[in-house]
């Protein structure tokens, strides 16, 4: 789980610092349409997985093919996650 005030292990004095490199590199006039460029590619392509995930169902049934075994997969692997958390939560109050 992440903790609060680090973002994948960087502080916030690093987040920071980074954050003032782009200013200076980019400028402050260019980061929101940097920021909504990116926006619209993650959305782009958030779609178009969406897309992608849609038609492999639809042929997936037309071809008769069974595929409630991913549901029973994601409930396992659901089911194995949360006694690792459970299990990983124990061990991390006793340090």
């Amino acid at each position: 789980m992440i903790q609060l005030g680090t973002f994948l292990f960087i502080s916030g004095a690093e987040i920071a610092i980074i954050a003032l490199i782009i200013v200076m590199v980019f400028g402050a006039d260019k980061i929101p349409e940097i920021a909504r460029g990116l926006g619209k590619t993650m959305r782009t392509l958030k779609d178009a997985t969406n897309g992608i995930k849609s038609e492999i169902s639809k042929s997936a049934e037309n071809h008769g093919i069974d595929t409630s075994i991913t549901k029973d997969i994601n409930s396992e692997i659901t089911k194995v996650k949360d006694e690792l958390e459970e299990f990983t939560g124990s061990v991390r109050r006793k340090m």
